[in-house]
């Protein structure tokens, strides 16, 4: 055995990779098991971590021998010589891109939400996995990144047959593996550790690489002046920030909702500045009558919105809403005043009912993102969808509930909602 498990593999293959430190590299993970070892390599060279999402077009009756791959943005290659070779009609062709592009949009589902994979036009895509066998995942791989646009393929894996190389028929630039054994039947027996890779896995080693990137110049706490009061917040702007996002929670809830900490943390790594902040004082909340109170908490939502487009944090970038459950209703109420200034406006689990006499006024590009088991709820956003009269959509994240607990459920949110206000924002 040559590793422990994919962490000391990971360590292992980046010793062979200094060369490219501080260049324009993006490293590429192949799901799963390619991803914790890409993860240690992207720490070493400070570089950016992606996965490759591939999914290899198998001939039917010999699924392990590559007629095509498919993968991201629409990316399709097909081996002309396979095909012709192997027979493949063009209706069998078909059956396979069709389920093979099921299970591409499933991954990129689970693993990206509604967020893009990274540009590599003119940049070095260094494509990792935690082993190669046959080599036509990688080969695979490197036809999509090419496709892509990357001007340059390295492919690192930390063991591989001897004469692997001569597989990829020089689809990559530069090839590099820390082993090449003469006996070699599986990746596995050379790894002390070779479980298999947990989606959860893949998404943590995403979500580290990309808060690792994203320094944040300010994150305090703030006392948020509005017209009757001052309400406790929490600024949070990264650098080079696009847009700052105003949090607009449900009942019950503060500016401390593990829930909406999640999502602004996922805006902070997209480049986005969030100030979550309490609608309510500690001894209004307690009155269950402004908890439900949609022109109060708007108002305290537009004090907020006034105070910070005047700080200097603010200066220059357009603003944003996002709302949970009620809180929602009262991000919708606010964006419907003419002399709103909020640029975009996400709801989660949003009660958009409450605010149903001024959805009509909304001009901010607005997202409805809500759970597929929450049926109540759902078939309010339909109805608010019909009475917006600004761009708009409506996403449904599959198997979640009204508070998104279930897994990979409030990631999607957030993904949804980061793409939403970086195309929306960032363009201001």
């Amino acid at each position: 055995m040559f590793f422990g498990n994919r962490t000391d593999a990971g360590r292992q293959l980046a010793d062979r990779l200094g060369h490219l430190k501080g260049q324009d590299v993006v490293v590429l993970g192949l799901p799963r098991g390619g991803v914790p070892v890409a993860a240690e390599v992207a720490d070493a060279l400070d570089a950016p971590l992606d996965i490759c999402l591939v999914r290899k077009l198998g001939v039917p009756r010999q699924p392990e021998l590559a007629m095509g791959a498919l993968g991201e943005g629409g990316v399709r290659v097909l081996n002309e010589r396979v095909l012709r070779d192997a027979g493949v009609p063009e209706h069998d062709l078909a059956a396979v891109e069709r389920r093979e592009q099921q299970e591409l949009e499933r991954r990129v589902r689970r693993y990206r939400g509604s967020g893009l994979p990274l540009p590599l036009d003119g940049r070095t895509a260094l494509i990792v996995d935690d082993g190669l066998a046959t080599g036509a995942t990688a080969l695979a791989a490197c036809r999509v990144v090419r496709a892509r646009g990357a001007a340059r393929i390295v492919l690192a894996v930390p063991v591989a047959p001897r004469g692997w190389t001569a597989r990829l028929g020089g689809e990559a630039d530069e090839t590099v593996s820390v082993r090449t054994p003469d006996l070699f039947f599986a990746i596995g027996q050379f790894y002390r550790d070779f479980a298999q890779t947990p989606d959860t896995e893949v998404i943590d080693c995403l979500e580290r690489n990309r808060s690792a990137r994203v320094p944040v110049v300010r994150d305090e706490d703030v006392r948020v002046a509005v017209p009757d009061g001052t309400l406790a917040g929490r600024l949070a702007v990264p650098e080079g920030a696009t847009g700052i996002v105003l949090f607009a929670h449900g009942s019950g809830s503060s500016r401390h909702s593990p829930r909406n900490r999640a999502v602004a943390a996922a805006l902070n790594r997209a480049g986005l500045g969030t100030l979550l902040f309490d609608l309510l004082t500690e001894g209004e909340a307690a009155d269950r009558a402004r908890v439900f109170d949609t022109p109060l908490l708007s108002a305290r939502l537009a004090g907020a919105t006034e105070w910070l487009a005047g700080r200097p944090e603010a200066d220059g970038l357009p603003l944003g809403y996002f709302g949970a459950s009620t809180g929602a209703a009262a991000a919708l109420w606010a964006a419907g005043d003419p002399g709103s200034r909020v640029a975009a406006v996400v709801s989660r689990g949003g009660r958009p009912d409450l605010a149903a006499e001024r959805l009509g006024r909304v001009r901010a590009p607005t997202l409805l993102v809500v759970g597929g088991r929450d049926a109540p709820v759902l078939d309010l956003n339909r109805r608010a969808l019909s009475l917006l009269r600004c761009e708009s959509a409506l996403v449904v994240v599959e198997g979640a509930t009204h508070l998104f607990e279930e897994p990979g459920a409030l990631e999607e949110a957030a993904e949804l909602a980061a793409s939403w206000f970086t195309g929306h924002l960032g363009g201001q």
